[in-house]
């Protein structure tokens, strides 16, 4: 299950919702922006009677023949060192920016969705955010978690002045080390096709493959509205494989990976 907890403004008017994936299902809930409170930190959110912190989740939804309850508590999170983004965190009018907040952590708990319970006892979790006016016009998201560590990478067409690049963030977690990927370590983009990318960062080549997706709609923003329709697997078949100087260090399939394929070939 995927929880994107948000708020937004289009035309002035903000708003805010939630939007839920599971297996076969996705599910956008409206709420006013009246019921989006930071409790003193954008990681420590109320969304009606919802609460989102480092500590877990409460979730208590029942509106328009949509009902949502459970508790998830986490146990401390594994953050990255330092910003995915690097220096371009600090480039003024990107169309988005990416954080991730935790690579790995447990979650423990129960939810219950329209009836159907989704137990969590012993299980881990991933926590990440965007901000921006606009999603990328074309790009490939992957993250999963395996045995070890924890992985995601993000390649997009980024616009910057009148020109574009191929923009690229993602790391490696595996053992306790972080492998970092990304265009500001000298990352590059080696092929993109038939649902599969690999990249080039120094010694380090990382390919993912979308072998079986799960497409669900999910609504992103373009231009400031949350207008566009994107398809995310929130849960679908994928393998990796991540090399260090030609060796092969991750090779791997598995039916817990999330991925978006937003590339055009």
């Amino acid at each position: 299950m995927a929880l994107i907890v948000a708020w937004h403004k289009t035309d002035g008017v903000k708003s805010a919702s939630l939007q839920v994936i599971t297996d076969d299902k996705v599910w956008n809930v409206p709420f006013s922006y009246a019921d989006f409170k930071r409790n003193g930190s954008e990681l420590d959110v109320t969304l009606g009677n919802c609460r989102f912190s480092s500590a877990g989740i409460h979730l208590d939804v029942h509106k328009q023949g949509f009902d949502l309850t459970g508790d998830i508590t986490f146990d401390p999170w594994t953050p990255l060192r330092g910003n995915i983004m690097g220096p371009f965190v600090a480039v003024p009018f990107m169309q988005c920016r990416h954080s991730v907040w935790s690579v790995d952590h447990s979650a423990t708990g129960t939810i219950t969705l329209n009836g159907d319970s989704y137990d969590f006892s012993d299980s881990r979790g991933y926590i990440e955010g965007d901000r921006g006016y606009s999603f990328p016009s074309v790009y490939v998201w992957t993250q999963t978690l395996f045995p070890g560590g924890s992985l995601m990478l993000s390649v997009a067409d980024i616009p910057f002045g009148l020109f574009h690049f191929t923009g690229i963030i993602g790391f490696v977690y595996y053992q306790g080390k972080e492998y970092r990927i990304a265009t500001y370590n000298g990352a590059k983009l080696l092929s993109a096709k038939d649902g599969e990318v690999t990249v080039k960062c120094k010694d380090m080549e990382l390919t993912a493959r979308l072998i079986r997706k799960n497409a669900q709609p999910l609504y992103a923003p373009v231009a400031g509205a949350m207008d566009r329709v994107i398809r995310e697997s929130a849960s679908c078949l994928a393998g990796y494989r991540f090399s260090i100087g030609g060796k092969t260090i991750l090779d791997f399939e598995t039916d817990k990976a999330s991925f978006e394929y937003e590339w055009s070939e």
